[in-house]
C-alpha cells in the first residue's frame, strides 16, 4: 500500500469556488475557533496545504465531467483518436479534436478545478503569515502553495491563454481582470523565479513525502513555460536549471523504460513530479469524486467489455476513449523498447469495439486488476496508476534543446540527447538539432500529454495537425486555435470576460 500525501479533504480546510463570477463558500472551522487562531500549528496548516494539493486529482473526474489532462492534450495532437461510444460521447473532446470547439464544447471543468486550487493556495499563503508554526515549516508550506499556484495557472495559461489573474482571494463582486496570455506569463515568471531563488524546497523530498512539489519540479515548470513562450531572454537561465538537475545525485534515467510505468517504478530515480493515486478503500466514488484516491484514467482509455487476459480480469470494463492511431505504433523504429512499453496491442482479443477503435491502446496507463485490487467498490474509479508529470528524460531533452537554442556546447547537447536515445535500445544520433530532439520527444513522451504543446511551440502544428485520410479530423489547426474557448457558463457569470477568438 503506497504512501499518498494527498489526504481526503479536511473539513477545516474545505473551500471551493465554481467561477470568478460566483461567491466563495465561507471557510468555517468546526471547532468554533476563529480561523486566525486555528491555522497556527503545523498540523492545521498541513490540513490546508493538503486541500490545496487536492485539485491535482480532479480533472479526470470531478463529479461533473471527464477532462483528464493526458486525454485533453493527446486528443489535440496527432497520435490518438478520441473514441468513446460515438462522436457524441464526451462531445466536447470530439469538437476540440476537430478544432471546432465553442463555449458549450470546451474543457469547462479545468477552469473550475484549477481556480479552486488557486483559491486554496491563496488561503494557505495567508494562513502561513499568521505565525504559530515553526518558521522553517511555514516557509516550506508557503513555498509549496506558491509553486502549486503557478502550476495551476500554467495549465489555465496553456489551454485558455487569456484568463483572470489574482494572487489574493476575491471579494464581492468576485471578479478579477482578464489578462492576455503574455500578461499572465509576465506575472507568473517573476513569481516562479522568486520561489526558486528562496531555495526553501528540497531538490527531492524523502520517499515518505513523495508527491510534494520540489525545487526540481520548479526548475522543470520554469523550462516548460519559458520554452513555450519562446522567451529567448530566459533560455540561458532555463538551461542552467536543467544542468542543476543533471548534476544532482537525486535524479538519473531509470535503466528499464518499461518499468517506469509499473507501480514499482513510481517515484523511481527518474521521477521528478507525479500525482499520487491509490486504490485504498474506494475513497473516490460517484458521490465523492473530489476526494483523494484512485484514478479514472485507466478506465477511460481501455477496451469495452474485456473478456479477460493480459493482467486484466474478465468483467472489467473500459470506456474506449483515446484509441491509438496505427501510425503511432508504426513510428517507433525497429528495436525501440519504448514501443512495447507504450502500445497495448490487443488485436488478438475480441471485445465490444467502440468508435474509432484500432485495438491499440496506451499501455503506460492501461488497467491491471492488481492496480485496483485494494478497492472494494467502484473499482473503475480507483486505479492506483500515478500520473507522471515530469521525468528526468525530459530534463535531458530540455537541456539539449536549450543548448541548440543558445548556441551552446553541441557535444553536451548530443550527449544529453543520446542518453535518452540509447536507453531506448537505439543507436545514437550523430547530430544534436531541433528535428532530432523533437523526434526523440515524440517517441519518449508518447501518451504523456507533451506532443501537442511541442507542435504548437515549435511552429509545426499548422503543418502537422491537418485533415487525416480517415475523415475523422476534417479541419486544420491555425494560430487562432492555440487558446481554446472559455466556457459559456463563465462568460454568463462574468460579463466582463472576453471570449477567445477561436
Amino acid at each position: 500500500m503506497k504512501k499518498n500525501i494527498f489526504l481526503a479533504m479536511a473539513v477545516s480546510a474545505m473551500m471551493l469556488t465554481t467561477s470568478c463570477g460566483d461567491s466563495f463558500l465561507e471557510v468555517n472551522n468546526p471547532t468554533g475557533e476563529p480561523l486566525e487562531e486555528y491555522y497556527t500549528t503545523e498540523e492545521t496548516l498541513e490540513e490546508a496545504l493538503m486541500s490545496a494539493y487536492s485539485p491535482l486529482h480532479w480533472p479526470d473526474w470531478d463529479g461533473t465531467a471527464y477532462n483528464d489532462l493526458t486525454v485533453d492534450a493527446e486528443i489535440l495532437g496527432d497520435d490518438f483518436w478520441v473514441g468513446g461510444s460515438s462522436i457524441t460521447d464526451n462531445q466536447h473532446w470530439h469538437k476540440l479534436f476537430n478544432f471546432e470547439g465553442d463555449g458549450n464544447n470546451t474543457l469547462a471543468t479545468l477552469w473550475t478545478d484549477f481556480y479552486s486550487g488557486i483559491k486554496r493556495c491563496n488561503d494557505v499563503i495567508k494562513y502561513c503569515s499568521w505565525g504559530g508554526a515553526t518558521e522553517e515549516y511555514r516557509k516550506k508550506c508557503e513555498a509549496q502553495a506558491r509553486l502549486l499556484r503557478v502550476y495551476y495557472y500554467n495549465i489555465l495559461w496553456h489551454y485558455y491563454g487569456n484568463v483572470p489573474f489574482y494572487l489574493e482571494n476575491l471579494e464581492l463582486p468576485y471578479t478579477a481582470p482578464q489578462m492576455t496570455a503574455d500578461e499572465i506569463y509576465n506575472q507568473l515568471l517573476p513569481e516562479l523565479e522568486d520561489i526558486i531563488a528562496s531555495n526553501v524546497l528540497p531538490m527531492r523530498w524523502p520517499a515518505t513525502e513523495s508527491g510534494r512539489v520540489s525545487q526540481a519540479m520548479a526548475y522543470m515548470l520554469y523550462a516548460e513555460m519559458v520554452m513555450y513562450q519562446k522567451d529567448t531572454q530566459r533560455y540561458a537561465q532555463a538551461l542552467s536549471f536543467m544542468k542543476e538537475i543533471i548534476k544532482s545525485p537525486d535524479y538519473e534515467l531509470n535503466p528499464d523504460y518499461a518499468a517506469l510505468w509499473e507501480e514499482s517504478g513510481e517515484w523511481c530515480q527518474e521521477s521528478i513530479f507525479e500525482v499520487n493515486y491509490d486504490d485504498n478503500a474506494a475513497q473516490r466514488d460517484w458521490g465523492t469524486a473530489m476526494f483523494a484516491g484512485g484514478s479514472v484514467l485507466p478506465t477511460l482509455i481501455s477496451p469495452n467489455t474485456w473478456p479477460g487476459g493480459d493482467g486484466w480480469n474478465a468483467g472489467e470494463d473500459g470506456w474506449g476513449f483515446l484509441p491509438m492511431r496505427v501510425e503511432t505504433m508504426e513510428m517507433f523504429p525497429e528495436g525501440d523498447v519504448r514501443r512495447d512499453a507504450t502500445v497495448w496491442d490487443v488485436r488478438e482479443y475480441s471485445y465490444t469495439e467502440r468508435y474509432q477503435d484500432t485495438h491499440l491502446w496506451l499501455k503506460k496507463y492501461r488497467p491491471y486488476s492488481d492496480n485496483n485490487k485494494d478497492c472494494p467498490t467502484s473499482k473503475n474509479l480507483n486505479y492506483n496508476n500515478n500520473k507522471r508529470i515530469y521525468r528526468y528524460a525530459e530534463t535531458l531533452l530540455n537541456a539539449a534543446e536549450l543548448i541548440v537554442l543558445t548556441g551552446g556546447n553541441s557535444a553536451d547537447g548530443l550527449n544529453y540527447l543520446n542518453q535518452v536515445r540509447t536507453r531506448a535500445g537505439l543507436k545514437g544520433y550523430s547530430e544534436c538539432n531541433i528535428d532530432n530532439i523533437l523526434n526523440e520527444r515524440h517517441l519518449e513522451f508518447c501518451g504523456e500529454g507533451k506532443r501537442y504543446f511541442d507542435l504548437v511551440r515549435t511552429g509545426y502544428a499548422a503543418t502537422t495537425l491537418v485533415p487525416d485520410k480517415y475523415g475523422y479530423r476534417t479541419n486544420s489547426w491555425t494560430e487562432s486555435k492555440k487558446h481554446i474557448p472559455l466556457a459559456q457558463s463563465e462568460l454568463d457569470a462574468d460579463p466582463t470576460l472576453k471570449q477567445n477568438n477561436y
